[in-house]
């Protein structure tokens, strides 16, 4: 961060940003008092990062400035926590120590600057930097503080939204870095504390960089679409306006539109093309339930407004989503319904009371903000419950920080479903959850001792995965114990970990078991179990310290499935082209090293990640391995944010040497409407006319439509984009997208 002298125009600019943001904390602050320590810490801030200036340019007081304005405005947080997002960067970067806050401003607000301050451990040599994750130890130490305060995490979430939207200014790898952490952990966590607008704005600025065509691509058609739809959507809501007020409703209602990084999401998971999206607009109907109003009060007439608007426009009955009755986890409340308009387009519709929309935009802090006013219901607690679950989770020692960050992410991206006991007692647990994980939830002598299940009074196995509303009893016997195989099968934390446990005093039994099922699976694929197959399995299965005897643990005990051993242990004989790869070294990183020898050509040995098959023309990362290879990925794949997420130490700037001498494996997925020859007139048009070598090609045809994939080989993505614009030419074909092999 460079130091210079400020401008008369920095100063101005300083104090416009203050201005905005004092009048913003003057509407949380509850008297003069608290809003005198906002300014106190403001000019604390201000004198301390006094002359310094952020990779943009700009005076460094900017950033703290906004992170304060996001607590407030987007957040809801009170002055303690303005104050602690003002002074959050001054005892990293600067000589005050947390002591020093603590005298100025209490012990409150020191603790907040505490539990914000990044750990600075440096790394005795090499060896350890391969058995930790700086990244990892960082985000524990955040999560950490969710035993004394949760504001810590919620102004960190804000740190990281301004760091988003300034990311312009940072090198390329340190971007992909920080926004692979945002999507791994951050996002995940914004959305369930309820920071529906931190992450929505985070999923955006993700998908710009990771996927800037895309984004591109459907902004534009997002504001071509508005202004060509925007008076349907007003003749949509004018009856439904007046039919409220008639009523007798206090209401307000929003327009808005899906957000591009959702769209993009929807596209690529479902494979369907932006036109096939009917959800698109949604109206938002805000209502006030009126004064000394009740839970069930606002539940009645969140049901009555649907009533009407149902009683105006037909509606999808597939589409109904009641988390009025049953909230989401994070506490979300609403009634969601789609509708179709009088000009034919469907239009989602949320309903929701004032109480339910603060909660929705504020998450957390507005959900304890109605807590303190007598607002409880069933679900009130789940997001109590979570960060009780948080806690036991980071305080137990065998839990390392890359594990910890494995966890955390699994269970911030995991869906519950409700389920019932034989007494008809509602439970919450994990979708994809078996009958014996239910029982591991009862109690662990009932899971340790569970024969089969009864699911809705028909007797099932353990092995059952449980739908909503199933109600479960389960059958235990008294001779019965944990098995092996068990571990195959079950889904949720608590049930594996109670099990693997169990079988933790036969250690040396489990190595000895996964020793024997590895050498056995490695000799069916016609391999030995070399030192140079074991290097690479400890690396692609994330065992850093190189212990063998782990490895074989975690296959003996059932933590670890075998479904890509190949994929990892063939590694090196994966298809190899040319790339370029610069050789660089960053000013701005204070650890770096040469991440890349320079070997002279400029060419280097590298795999082509069979998780999402980049092609020339795709936004790549590439990762450097302990032996020297480099991974290559599409910079929005899912496997690339998690190692970069973790070891962001490894990422490498990638870059396509022009005209790539060599066909890629891509799959398209194909629907439409099926008429005579139309199978053989896509092979035909794909093989003749395109000259494109297909690999594989499925479609299938029901009741006149079509559907199915094709995988073929492309030279670089502007031959794929070509040969999907004239695939959609041919008579039938409603939709042709790349998808995932």
């Amino acid at each position: 961060m460079p130091v210079s002298e400020f401008t008369k125009d920095d100063f101005d600019i300083i104090a416009r940003d203050y201005a905005d943001l004092k009048e913003a904390a003057r509407k949380r602050c509850a008297n003069q008092k608290e809003l005198d320590v906002v300014q106190k810490a403001f000019d604390f801030a201000n004198e301390a990062h006094k002359g310094v200036r952020r990779r943009s340019g700009e005076p460094y007081i900017l950033h703290p400035i906004a992170v304060a304005k996001i607590v407030v405005s987007n957040i809801g947080l009170g002055y303690k926590s303005i104050a602690a997002a003002l002074l959050h960067d001054v005892v990293e970067d600067t000589e005050y120590t947390v002591e020093d806050i603590s005298n100025l401003f209490g012990e409150k607000i020191a603790s907040l600057v505490e539990g914000l301050t990044k750990i600075k451990t440096v790394l005795d040599n090499e060896d350890k930097a391969e058995k930790k994750s700086l990244q990892a130890e960082n985000f524990k130490r955040i999560l950490l503080t969710l035993n004394d305060d949760v504001r810590v995490v919620l102004i960190k979430l804000a740190d990281r939204l301004h760091n988003c939207r300034t990311i312009e200014f940072m090198p390329e790898y340190k971007r992909d870095k920080i926004l692979s952490e945002t999507m791994f952990i951050f996002i995940p966590l914004a959305h369930r504390l309820g920071l529906y607008e931190v992450k929505s704005e985070m999923e955006d600025i993700w998908l710009r960089y990771k996927e800037p065509e895309a984004f591109n691509e459907i902004t534009e058609k997002i504001n071509r679409n508005i202004s060509d739809k925007e008076k349907e959507i007003d003749d949509f809501i004018k009856p439904i306006d007046e039919a409220l007020h008639r009523a007798g409703f206090e209401f307000e209602i929003r327009k808005r539109v899906k957000t591009p990084y959702s769209i993009w999401h929807k596209i690529v998971t479902k494979g369907i093309t932006f036109e096939q999206i009917y959800d698109l607009y949604a109206v938002r109907i805000i209502f006030n339930p009126g004064p000394n109003c009740t839970k069930d009060m606002e539940r009645d007439q969140c049901y009555h407004v649907f009533s009407i608007i149902t009683g105006i426009y037909k509606y999808k009955s597939d589409r109904i989503r009641d988390w009025v009755k049953h909230p989401k986890n994070n506490g979300y409340e609403a009634l969601h319904c789609t509708l179709m308009s009088h000009s034919g387009i469907w239009i989602e519709v949320q309903i929701r009371s004032q109480r339910m929309n603060d909660i929705a935009e504020k998450g957390i802090a507005a959900h304890w903000a109605y807590k303190k006013d007598g607002f409880v219901s069933e679900n009130e607690s789940e997001m109590d419950k979570w960060i009780s679950k948080v806690k036991e989770i980071i305080v137990n020692p065998d839990v390392n920080a890359l594990e910890l960050l494995d966890i955390i992410h699994n269970d911030l991206t995991t869906t519950d479903i409700f389920v019932f006991t034989p007494k008809g007692e509602q439970k919450s647990i994990q979708k994809g959850a078996t009958a014996l994980d239910f029982a591991y939830m009862i109690h662990t002598e009932i899971g340790n001792k569970a024969i089969a299940a009864k699911v809705n009074m028909k007797l099932v196995p353990l092995t059952y995965v449980l739908k909503p509303g199933d109600q479960v009893e389960i059958i235990t016997a008294e001779n019965e114990k944990p098995k092996r195989a068990w571990l195959q099968f079950l889904v949720t934390r608590k049930a594996k970990n109670i099990v693997i446990d169990y079988f933790k005093g036969e250690r040396q039994e489990s190595i000895r078991v996964g020793r024997k099922m590895l050498e056995e699976q490695l000799s069916a694929l016609g391999l030995k179990m070399s030192d140079k197959v074991i290097a690479r399995l400890l690396e692609g299965y994330e065992i850093f310290d190189g212990d063998r005897d782990e490895l074989f643990f975690r296959i003996g005990a059932g933590i670890l499935k075998l479904g890509n051993l190949e994929q990892i242990a063939r590694k090196e004989e994966d298809r190899q082209g040319k790339w370029s790869f610069p050789w660089f070294k960053s000013k701005d990183r204070k650890d770096s090293k040469y991440v890349i020898n320079d070997q002279g050509d400029g060419s280097y040995k590298y795999i082509i990640a069979n998780c999402c098959n980049p092609i020339p023309g795709d936004p790549v990362v590439g990762f450097l391995a302990s032996d020297g290879t480099i991974t290559v990925h599409k910079k929005s794949c899912s496997i690339a944010n998690s190692i970069a997420a973790k070891h962001g130490d490894r990422i490498v700037k990638t870059q396509w040497e022009q005209d790539v001498d060599q066909s890629f494996l891509v799959r398209l997925s194909l629907k439409g409407y099926d008429r005579i020859g139309i199978i053989n007139e896509i092979s035909r048009y794909i093989s003749l006319v395109m000259n494109v070598n297909m690999r594989r090609i499925y479609l299938n045809t029901e009741d006149e439509v079509f559907d199915g994939y094709i995988d073929l080989y492309v030279h670089d993505k502007d031959d794929l984009e070509r040969l999907v614009r004239r695939l959609n030419k041919i008579e039938g074909v409603q939709s042709v997208v790349r998808t995932d092999l």
